[in-house]
Order: structure tokens, then C-alpha cells, then sequence
């Protein structure tokens, strides 16, 4: 089964836990499972129109998904796939 790897920043909602195994065959069943067993979790991943929220990158064994197939990238037994939140950086002059 999939490993799945949470942000710090979103452990509260998958009950303190950063990994944890989670069936799917694609990266999009894989995220409707977790949102099955953690629905308030949603809202942090999906805007109103149901799309995954821009500030968001998921990471299939090292690789953005933009770069596969997307939501639809086909998912293997011992796939890593890391959710991983935008963060914005710089320095003011």
C-alpha cells in the first residue's frame, strides 16, 4: 500500500501522525481515502470548486505529480507519495 507523508503544519488533522500507509491506485483515489478517514482535512486541500489548492505540490517518490500524470498518476504498492504545502521565502531590503 502507498506511503502517504503530511506536512508538520497538517499532522493535527491525520491524528498527529507525518506517514502512514493508504490505499489507492492513483493519486487522486489515494487522496479521497484520506479524506474518508479525515474529512475535516478537505477544506485544507480543496478550494470551493473541489480543486486541489495552488499552494499545494504532491510528490510521488520524488516527483511532482505535474511532471507524471498529474491526479491521475497510477500508484504502486510501495509508492512515497509527500504532500507538501508552498511556503513563500525572501528577505526585504
Amino acid at each position: 500500500m502507498p506511503v502517504v507523508r503530511f506536512p508538520a503544519l497538517m499532522k493535527y488533522y491525520v491524528d498527529n501522525q507525518s506517514e502512514f500507509p493508504v490505499a489507492g491506485s492513483s493519486v487522486a483515489e489515494l487522496l479521497g481515502n484520506i479524506l474518508l478517514r479525515y474529512p475535516a482535512l478537505k477544506p485544507h486541500l480543496y478550494d470551493a470548486k473541489g480543486d486541489l489548492r495552488r499552494h499545494f505540490n504532491i510528490f510521488v517518490n520524488g516527483v511532482h505529480v505535474r511532471e507524471l500524470n498529474g491526479m491521475e498518476t497510477p500508484l504502486k504498492e510501495d509508492d512515497k507519495v509527500i504532500l507538501m504545502a508552498s511556503a513563500a521565502g525572501g528577505s526585504f531590503e
